[in-house]
């Protein structure tokens, strides 16, 4: 069985609707803080439940065979972060090792991690390469990074295998599953939001970054995409139980006002926007390296056009109109 962590999720609902397509048992463990319930598939068992609760972890794991687990739950909001950092580091580092020490207690000892791309922070080269140094310079960041380390940790004094996959900006929907975070701060989905007048405006946060025109440029990634990934990841790691650690990007760069173009081109309409401050946390330019993925695992963009990215989160909105009813 493979035991997924935030299965309620964005990113962790689409992984486990194509495990479960790919035969696998799944077990969705989730406390729906940030998830939503009728985004999980109801071919996965789930237990409603929190990293941070010792004994339901521990009762999970001696109650199921579990095989690996696929990590996705944690807080993911950079100005969030900023804010409120003893929040995130207790969250996300100290539930994980209670996740840690509970697969390694009763016998579980591989894991995929859902990384980021902050865990680089500005980037000294482009495309960014694993080996490139961690020094991210956000708290969210730093709480990816921590984990990466723990991972290593984990490994040399427990026996612990496991694969992290470092994102770079996720975007898309699939069957029916789309981004639909409360408040929203990822660029793609508030764009459409804006088209389709549930936001008033659609804000550029800064436009004085040395780029070439100013805005900040990122990678771009489908949804489906970077799922395949994981079912590639996990594969490996049950088969070969290696330790390892991937980029997931498009390897391409786009700056925000090319995405808010282009997202004008596909939808068909002007947008409403206006230029503001920066946002603390931001780095200019965020591009991956994702030759290492490809050719060890096989990995290849399907859906890696950004008129396909806009388009999937655009129907998506349209047919969700108020996000996941619950």
């Amino acid at each position: 069985m493979i035991f997924v962590t935030g299965g309620g999720g964005y990113i962790g609902s689409v992984v486990v609707r194509l495990l479960v397509e790919n035969d696998y048992e799944v077990i969705v463990y989730d406390n729906l803080s940030r998830g939503h319930l009728s985004a999980i598939d109801k071919r996965a068992i789930f237990i409603k439940g929190d990293l941070a609760d010792k004994d339901l972890l521990l009762e999970v794991f001696k109650t199921y065979p579990i095989e690996a687990v696929l990590h996705f739950a944690s807080y993911i909001e950079v100005g969030e972060s900023v804010k409120y950092p003893t929040i995130f580091f207790d969250n996300n580092v100290k539930n994980c090792i209670n996740l840690l020490n509970s697969m390694c207690e009763n016998g579980c000892y591989k894991i995929i991690f859902s990384s980021s791309a902050a865990v680089y922070g500005e980037p000294l080269s482009l495309p960014i390469r694993e080996n490139h140094p961690l020094l991210p310079i956000n708290p969210y960041g730093e709480t990816k990074r921590l984990i990466e380390e723990l991972l290593f940790s984990y490994e040399k004094y427990c026996g612990l295998k496991f694969i992290s996959l470092r994102y770079f900006n996720v975007a898309g929907a699939y069957d029916n599953l789309g981004e639909d975070h409360r408040p929203e701060t990822h660029l793609i989905p508030l764009i459409v939001k804006a088209a389709l007048g549930k936001e008033r405006i659609f804000k550029i946060y800064g436009d004085d970054y040395p780029t070439k025109d100013g805005t900040c440029i990122r990678d771009y990634i489908h949804v489906y995409d970077l799922a395949i990934a994981h079912i590639l990841a996990l594969k490996k790691l049950l088969k070969e139980e290696k330790s390892e650690v991937y980029n997931l990007g498009s390897e391409k760069g786009y700056s925000v006002k090319e995405v808010f173009e282009t997202a004008c081109e596909v939808i068909g309409k002007k947008i409403p926007y206006e230029i503001v401050e920066r946002r603390p946390g931001d780095v200019p330019i965020l591009i991956a390296s994702s030759e290492k993925i490809k050719k060890e695992l096989g990995w290849k963009r399907e859906r890696g056009d950004l008129k396909i990215i806009i388009k999937d989160t655009f129907e998506w909105q349209k047919n969700f109109p108020f996000g996941y009813p619950d």
